[in-house]
């Protein structure tokens, strides 16, 4: 049974017809990609999968579990968390503030202290500047902020939606090393990334998504291999 298996799911906002039918599947411990053109549906699927946007027909369901009769918070408390395209931190609050708005789930007092510090190990810099006003840190620190306040719930899938946009190269690349260290510690992950090529060289597996469908789904390897991605998505002619 796969962790996490979305099945034929059918998304509307108001009458556009936004998902049509997508269905993937992400198996415990990997690092899948949702790769795709602007407005092809790639956030529409990670919200829908997190509860922001229910599907109308199709099903979710972690480790068996559905999660449509879900809400949002509800279904952080099952275990997925979603770091938002844009970051989405509450700026007007400190470092800190935002990482304690993280675990606002939970009360287990000592695993919170414990998964704080393990988001200070990953992401040093924060630990430098928890008290500093977050609306006021980089636009790298900004994505640092938002991945530390998602694992601060314990995840068991993390979605990451367009975690290096408005990044510089060098603080991508930084992101994407976090993205397999936190992997490599045992979270599962799906992966939101219009830098195509740098999301399947740490991905597992992929799909391609257009329209709101599914049109293509691969190991991330072939799929790099793939004439029609290396075309349309990797600027490989």
């Amino acid at each position: 049974m796969a962790m996490l298996e979305v099945k034929d799911i059918h998304t509307y906002y108001g009458n556009i017809h936004a998902l049509k039918g997508i269905s993937l599947t992400v198996e415990q411990g990997e690092i899948v990609t949702l790769i795709g053109s602007n407005g092809a549906g790639k956030t529409t699927t990670l919200r829908s999968i997190c509860g922001l946007q229910k599907p109308r027909t199709g099903s979710i369901q972690l480790n068996g579990e559905d999660l449509n009769s879900y809400k949002a918070h509800q279904i952080v408390s099952k275990g997925v968390a979603m770091v938002p395209e844009g970051r989405g931190i509450f700026a007007r609050l400190t470092v800190a503030e935002n990482l304690d708005l993280g675990a606002y789930t939970r009360n287990d007092r000592t695993a919170i202290q414990e998964d704080l510090e393990r988001v200070f190990t990953i992401f040093p810099r924060l630990k430098e500047r928890q008290r500093q006003v977050a609306g006021t840190l980089s636009g790298g620190e900004q994505q640092m902020l938002a991945t530390g306040r998602a694992l601060m719930t314990r995840p068991r899938l993390l979605l990451m939606d367009e975690p290096s946009m408005g990044l510089a190269p060098v603080l991508v690349e930084a992101i994407f090393d976090v993205i397999k260290a936190i992997n490599k510690e045992g979270t599962t992950i799906l992966l939101v990334e219009q830098n195509a090529l740098m999301a399947l060289s740490i991905a597992h597996r992929g799909y391609v998504i257009q329209t709101g469908q599914i049109v293509l789904q691969d190991t991330a390897a072939n799929l790099k291999n793939n004439e029609t991605v290396q075309k349309a998505y990797l600027g490989i002619e």
